[in-house]
């Protein structure tokens, strides 16, 4: 009987022995797979925290290894430690706890790898589909061969490629927009002649990019420049720094000599807040004299295409769609109404939507400084600088992810650039090109980009660190395949 009992305690011991092995091996098992789980979230974690220029770079690369990290602890054999896993990944896992700082020595990499097997992918994609005929006709070997020319271009000859095809404008567009934007500023002028003839306005004119030939993509706005007369003994440009406002491009127009000329003796007079013109006074003067009043419907008719303002915002635009039926019917032309004043090589312009709060200050504009200054070198070595700067302005206008990328840090930065490089050949165009990727992505580390002609402008000032890091991304997968922003 003793013998029976002490046969079934110890066959009872060995199996509470065995539940509490298992017990143990599935509670190891948890504890591995919440390690897991805290590796992951403290991951993700850093990875957020570090979010800087190349933020989206690095949340990429994170997830990467996260998900490697996961596979390899799910196919871990019973017999293997899941800390030894875990050591092999944060091995991998190192990059990320970087600085933003160390991106371009690390994270870069990795970047560069992903995007160039991307990038040979979808080349390789295009070679088979380009390869690939009808299944009756052969296709002959002289077609053949420029077929595979296509996929092994290089990046000069791919830019050339993309100028032609994506960047330039087709003459016949150019010209149709202009003489639209011609058409509209006759009427507007004759209206004001006709309706305010007693205001002292120059001669409206067409200005910007249109005029400029720096238009890129589609002839899609137009800038109708409204000269403000002033008398020169009457009113005084004060230059940002010398304001309240102390801001390089907010400049002010001071009432001087009121004592021996009192208020009435200019017809500007009626626009003065606290002794100033005021750029938001004259904006809302036009329109209401010019947007909200001229017969739209009858100009509309006069043109044989659709003219109508667009109401609300703080600019005047007018929208132009051609009458339908036209080969350009779904592209609309549109065309700004902005007042200026000159004084000698000095432009302001009426913004509001530039320099809001303050209704008194007018934007000093950098524009003809920066065009003229472009222009002026490209004519002494015969450069590529304006064509550099179409085809990056072609690249951000087509590329969400750059979009609110403008044209001012772009002419700015190759001013920057034409000071330390003197190779501005057409030949240099690819390297060039490279070489503002590169000098771009500086910038935006730094969230600064300074103006060559007013340094004290920083202008990357407007972006967000959404709108950063999404650039960043975008510039790092370019560095070691440009070809992805000519897609």
């Amino acid at each position: 009987m003793i013998r029976k009992w002490c046969g079934v305690k110890s066959s009872l011991q060995r199996e509470a022995n065995h539940r509490k092995e298992v017990m143990n091996f599935q509670s190891s098992r948890r504890r591995g797979e919440d390690g897991v789980a805290m590796v992951i979230n403290f991951l993700l974690s850093n990875a957020r925290l570090v979010l800087g220029v190349g933020g989206a770079a690095l949340l990429g690369i994170a997830t990467l290894a996260v998900k490697r990290l996961i596979e390899r602890a799910g196919r871990a054999a019973e017999d293997e430690k899941v800390e030894q896993k875990m050591v092999e990944s944060w091995e991998e896992l190192s990059l990320v706890s970087a600085s933003p700082t160390l991106i371009r020595k690390g994270i870069q990499g990795v970047v560069r790898k992903h995007a160039s097997k991307a990038t040979k992918q979808q080349k390789a994609d295009l070679c088979q589909n380009l390869q690939v005929s009808s299944p009756d006709v052969l296709p002959k070997p002289e077609a053949k061969s420029k077929r595979q020319q296509l996929c092994v271009l290089t990046l000069q000859e791919r830019l050339q490629q993309y100028y032609s095809s994506r960047v330039v404008l087709a003459p016949h567009e150019v010209k149709r927009a202009q003489c639209l934007a011609l058409d509209i500023c006759t009427e507007i002028q004759g209206f004001l002649h006709s309706r305010h003839p007693d205001m002292p306005l120059g001669e409206m004119n067409l200005g910007g990019s249109l005029l400029d030939d720096l238009q890129v993509v589609s002839a899609d706005h137009a800038c109708l420049l409204v000269p403000l007369q002033l008398e020169p003994s009457l009113w005084r440009l004060i230059p940002g720094e010398e304001t309240l406002l102390t801001h390089p491009l907010h400049w002010m127009v001071r009432r001087v000599n009121l004592e021996y000329f009192p208020r009435g003796r200019s017809y500007w007079d009626r626009y003065l807040v606290g002794g100033y013109l005021s750029a938001e006074a004259v904006v809302n003067m036009f329109s209401k004299a010019v947007m909200e009043t001229v017969n739209w419907p009858s100009i509309s008719g006069t043109l044989d295409c659709l003219v109508r303002p667009i109401l609300g915002g703080p600019d005047l635009r007018l929208e132009i769609r051609p009458e339908s039926g036209t080969e350009s019917s779904d592209q609309p032309l549109f065309i700004s109404m902005l007042p200026v004043l000159r004084e000698g090589d000095v432009v302001l312009t009426a913004q509001p939507e530039l320099t809001s709060p303050w209704v008194n200050a007018w934007h000093l504009s950098l524009y003809p400084w920066e065009t003229q200054r472009l222009t002026q070198l490209d004519a002494t070595d015969d450069g590529c600088r304006r064509l550099t700067l179409k085809v990056l302005k072609a690249v951000c206008k087509l590329s969400p992810p750059l979009r609110h990328l403008k044209t001012a840090p772009l002419a700015n930065l190759i001013l920057h650039l034409s000071d330390s490089e003197n190779d501005w050949s057409k030949n240099s165009l690819d390297v060039r090109f490279q070489q503002c990727i590169n000098e771009l992505i500086g910038h935006l580390e730094q969230q600064a980009l300074h103006s060559y002609f007013k340094p004290a402008v920083n202008l990357l000032s407007d972006l967000s660190e959404d709108q950063v890091d999404q650039m960043g991304f975008m510039l790092y997968c370019a560095v070691s395949d440009p070809e992805i922003l000519l897609i």
